[in-house]
């Protein structure tokens, strides 16, 4: 692998709250894109009518992505 890829995984690694930020930016261009490609013509779509609730909830759909459940510690 190339230097500026190896830098970036071990600059995401460290942290998962940097892994965070990026798959909520990812999300967010994600929703952005919904809106702008696919949208709602007719206004009535909650999500898909206004651009700013369409990246916020891409935003929070590539949160969740990145919470993972934790194991129970078996007693």
């Amino acid at each position: 692998m190339s230097q500026s890829i190896l830098r970036l995984k071990e600059f995401f690694i460290g942290s998962i709250w940097r892994k965070r930020i990026l798959f909520s930016l990812i999300g967010a261009l994600g929703g952005f894109a919904y809106y702008y490609f696919v949208g709602c013509r007719s206004g009535t779509c909650p999500i898909s009518n206004n651009p700013w609730i369409s990246t916020a909830y891409g935003a929070g759909m590539g949160l969740i992505l990145t919470m993972r459940e934790r194991k129970k510690e078996q007693t």
